[in-house]
C-alpha cells in the first residue's frame, strides 16, 4: 500500500506519469516530476524542508531521502533549510540515503552510498557503491568519488557517463511498464 502523506497541510505533488511503488511512504513537501521512478520500500519525508525529484530519475528500492530543518545551528541552514534537491536523469542506486543535498542532472549516486548535508554531486558525477560522501564535499562533473569517507577516485570514461543516461532511461522504461500493470 501506497503512503502519500499530507503533512501541516501540504501534500506531495507527484506528476502523473512518475511511479511510485506499493510500500513506499511519501509525505510533506516532496515533488516528483515526469516519468520518474520510487521504487519499492522507499522514503521520501518532506517534514522539515522539501524533497525535489527531477524528470526521469529513479530513486531505487529501499532508499531513505530527507532534509534539515532550517536555521539548523550546526550546519546553519537558514530560512529554508537543507532541501534535498535531485536533478533530472539520476539515478539513485538501491539502499542510499540522501540526506539534505543536491544531486544535479546526470549523476549517479551508488548502491548503498550515503550523501550527507550540503554535499553535491555535479552532473555527470558517480558516488561509487557503499561510499559516505561527507557534509559540503562536492563530487566535480566527470568525477568519480569513493570510500568512506568519500574521495576521489578519478575521472570517468566517456562510456560510463553515456551509462548514467542508459540507466536513467532503462529505468523510466521500467516506471513505465509498472505503471501500465498497477492500471489494469
Amino acid at each position: 500500500m501506497k503512503n502519500i502523506l499530507t503533512y501541516r497541510g501540504i501534500a506531495p505533488t507527484i506528476d502523473s506519469s512518475a511511479f511510485i511503488a506499493a510500500n513506499t511512504v511519501i509525505s510533506g513537501d516532496v515533488k516528483i516530476g515526469k516519468n520518474s521512478g520510487i521504487w519499492y520500500g522507499c522514503v521520501l519525508r518532506g517534514d522539515v524542508t522539501k524533497i525535489v525529484v527531477g524528470e526521469n530519475t529513479n530513486i531505487q528500492d529501499n532508499c531513505v531521502l530527507h532534509g534539515t530543518r532550517p536555521h539548523h545551528a550546526q550546519n546553519k541552514t537558514g530560512a529554508e533549510g537543507a532541501p534535498v534537491l535531485i536533478g533530472s536523469n539520476v539515478t539513485i542506486g538501491h539502499g542510499a540515503i540522501v540526506h539534505a543535498c543536491i544531486i544535479e542532472d546526470y549523476a549517479f549516486v551508488g548502491m548503498g552510498s550515503i550523501v550527507m548535508d550540503l554535499a553535491r554531486i555535479e552532473t555527470y558525477g558517480m558516488l561509487a557503491a557503499g561510499a559516505v560522501l561527507t557534509p559540503k564535499r562536492v563530487v566535480k562533473s566527470g568525477q568519480i568519488w569513493a570510500g568512506n569517507p568519500a574521495k576521489y577516485f578519478r575521472d570517468m570514461t566517456e562510456e560510463e557517463k553515456n551509462y548514467i543516461k542508459i540507466s536513467a532511461d532503462n529505468y523510466a522504461e521500467l516506471a513505465r511498464e509498472y505503471n501500465q500493470i498497477q492500471s489494469k
